[in-house]
């Protein structure tokens, strides 16, 4: 299969087929022409990798999944490895919604305190003297 077959094939663009083969991650043979062919082996390891993007999991570091499924095994999260993959990105998933939580309460209480000072909310205090304040137009 030529790029443009194997990416719409796997769900993905020509583009990220490129990516993934920067990273190593999948790899085709050149044509006389230099076009690259891949084989439907190539194909099931760039819907892997796509699919594991999906739920999180950033392109390099797919590696074990890819490494599980080319040793021979039927699924790529059938390897230790792996399952280290899923916990660590879950590990930072977590983190993420943490300091996400954590920015959300900070706005919540300067919205609060905002709020607050704010009185009456929908009257416009002119500038101080000497002040000019861009206009909107």
């Amino acid at each position: 299969m030529r790029i443009g077959e194997v990416a719409a094939k796997a769900g993905v663009s020509v583009k990220a087929v490129r990516y993934y083969e920067s990273l190593g991650l999948v790899s085709a043979r050149r044509l006389g022409n230099g076009y690259r062919d891949y084989d439907d082996y190539q194909l099931r390891l760039i819907r892997e990798i796509h699919e594991l993007g999906r739920v999180g999991i950033k392109a390099d570091q797919t590696r074990p999944f890819l490494d599980c499924i080319v040793s021979g095994n039927e699924q790529g999260d059938d390897c230790p490895a792996s399952l280290d993959t899923y916990r660590s990105a879950i590990d930072e998933m977590t983190n993420r919604m943490d300091l996400l939580a954590e920015r959300r309460a900070a706005l919540e209480s300067l919205l609060a305190s905002a709020r607050d000072r704010a009185v009456p909310l929908c009257e416009f205090a002119p500038a101080p003297s000497g002040i000019v304040l861009a206009s909107s137009q």
